[in-house]
């Protein structure tokens, strides 16, 4: 039931879509249009990122016998591309703002800690934790 309510990609999409459009507005504003671009290219590597743990997730929890290696291996390897490419457009595109790619994915990290964990406090709060006990007390 918590994993429906908490994540809403189209959301975190429409969010991150106005997030971008604020921060282009206010770099052009200051004369530097790309730090703008650059950081919702770094939101949009955190969507990506979001929406590629989901799919794993479902994909490892759906076989007979789910093994954390492999969700970790996979884990670790989404990673690893993600931040080679942040790093990458980070050192490429310098001169021109592209460290606003670290500032995107860190600033996702924060929408989608949100964005999960109140729904899901306001879901406790009205209907409790409705634990159901498996062990017999008799």
């Amino acid at each position: 039931m918590f994993p429906a309510v908490a994540f809403r990609p189209l959301r975190l999409l429409v969010v991150c879509v106005a997030l971008t459009a604020v921060a282009i507005a206010a770099s052009a504003f200051t004369g530097n249009f790309l730090f703008g671009v650059f950081f919702g290219v770094g939101l949009g590597l955190g969507l990506l990122n979001a929406m590629l743990v989901r799919r794993a997730v479902e994909a490892i929890t759906a076989e007979d016998h789910p093994l954390k290696k492999k969700m970790a291996v996979n884990s670790a390897t989404r990673l690893l591309v993600i931040t080679a490419v942040a790093l990458t457009v980070a050192f490429v595109f310098k001169a021109h703002g592209g460290i606003a790619v670290l500032f995107g994915l860190a600033i996702f990290q924060a929408l989608l800690v949100m964005s999960t964990s109140i729904p899901v406090l306001r879901k406790i709060r009205g209907e409790g934790l409705n634990v159901v006990d498996t062990e017999s007390k008799d």
